[in-house]
């Protein structure tokens, strides 16, 4: 690799405040606050929206869409045309 070309990487700590979850791995992300670890490091954190911690595919709390409430309301809002049927 060519010196000088590429950003510094180094541990940063990933926080979703939603679920709890932290996470320490490598990253070249600059990060204005700092954290104590628990190996009593400080470190960088980023704060993230959405982690595997708190995402409704990994957890498996989708939510249920109604579907027949949205066609009901089509349907009524502007009406179903006479002789077709599905």
């Amino acid at each position: 690799m060519r010196s000088g070309i590429h950003p510094v990487s180094r541990p940063v700590v990933f926080r979703d405040r939603a679920a709890g979850f932290h996470l320490l791995t490598r990253s070249t992300l600059d990060a204005k606050g700092t954290v104590e670890w628990e190996d009593g490091s400080t470190y960088p954190v980023v704060d993230v929206d959405i982690s595997s911690a708190s995402h409704p595919f990994y957890t498996g709390t989708s939510r249920v869409v109604d579907t027949a409430g949205r066609v009901e309301r089509f349907e009524r809002r502007y009406g179903r045309s006479a002789g077709v049927r599905s």
